[in-house]
């Protein structure tokens, strides 16, 4: 079966898994893992990557990451290449390192962020690598111990995660680090590395009982999430497809219409941007979500940051839309 091709666009959320070629190592000892983090730190800032959680094992890695405006193939060929190459140099050796295909999954961020955050970051833990979370908190190989304040990894967004948790850094910390506790006593979730919305909803023979009283949904192994976010994120992607834009085309031509937009209507970019529910407000930033995405093609993580608000809204200004049609 030919590979399906990678979904991605600047600002889409993955879960990326690397392994190494027949489950063999990808580090050896300590100057390994420094060399691999240190690429990885250096690149997230060069090509603008937000890193917010990730976990360096014996033979694998997880990383959950934002891609930015080179996008992530970009980003993960300098990645993987550059350590790949170092890493035979080191230790004499010839030929791949990692599987020939890292994994990438697009995730459904306001349904599964903090779920992968927890997931990736107890790797080291359900490992054996660590025996406690007490010492997990200071583990430097993964990026724990940076949310928790142990260790200041200033290129890993730390910032992002705990603002889930409370508006104190003190306090989100505190009920972060109780999250992943309760995290230890639910134990493995595999939905989260791969065909999640089937393994969700308790496998094929869940998935035919919903077929067989007509309920139907949507999958596909690329995507952590709902049958309706599969169809915006395959959406977006023949969208994207079809109008060929490149990224700093669909940039331009975005910022030209909500300027243009903003202008007309005697709104301020600022007003837009901050979220106002004023109704005139609100209007214009209807009208414009339905610009960016369906005449410019842009992602709906694209527009939701040139409009100041989230990915869902976007999703749900586009489907009213559609409905009202």
């Amino acid at each position: 079966m030919p590979r399906q091709a990678r979904l991605d666009s600047p600002g889409t959320l993955h879960h990326v898994i690397i392994r190494g070629i027949e489950r063999n190592k990808i580090v050896d000892d300590d100057k390994d893992r420094r060399n691999f983090i240190e690429r990885l730190e250096r690149l997230s800032v060069d090509l603008k990557t937000s890193i917010y959680a990730w976990a360096l094992m014996s033979n694998h890695a997880h990383i959950l990451l934002r891609s930015g405006q080179s996008g992530l193939p970009a980003f993960m060929r300098k990645l993987l290449t550059g350590y790949a190459i170092s890493y035979n140099k080191r230790h004499k050796r010839y030929g791949h390192l990692f599987q020939n295909r890292y994994k990438s999954i697009v995730c459904d961020e306001d349904n599964y962020f903090l779920e992968l955050v927890r997931y990736i970051h107890l790797n080291p833990l359900r490992a054996g690598k660590v025996d406690t979370l007490s010492k997990l908190d200071w583990y430097q190989w993964c990026g724990h111990s940076a949310v928790m304040g142990r260790r200041n990894n200033v290129w890993q967004d730390c910032d992002f995660v705990l603002g889930y948790f409370s508006s104190s850094k003190k306090e989100s910390r505190r009920v972060y680090r109780q999250f992943v506790q309760k995290g230890i006593e639910i134990g493995s979730q595999p939905h989260l590395v791969g065909r999640g919305l089937v393994r969700s909803l308790g496998g094929w023979s869940q998935v035919k009982a919903l077929r067989r009283i007509g309920e139907h949904e949507l999958f596909d192994e690329r995507i952590l999430g709902s049958g309706e976010f599969v169809e915006r994120v395959t959406r977006e992607a023949e969208l994207i497809k079809k109008h060929r834009f490149t990224f700093k085309d669909r940039q331009d031509k975005a910022v030209g219409a909500t300027e243009a937009a903003c202008n007309e209507s005697g709104i301020s970019i600022e007003a837009l941007m901050s979220g106002s529910r004023r109704r005139e407000v609100s209007q214009v930033r209807a009208e414009l979500a339905k610009r960016l995405t369906v005449d410019y093609g842009l992602s709906f993580a694209e527009a939701a940051r040139q409009l100041g608000i989230t990915t869902s809204a976007i999703a749900r200004i586009i489907y009213r839309s559609r409905e009202i049609v």
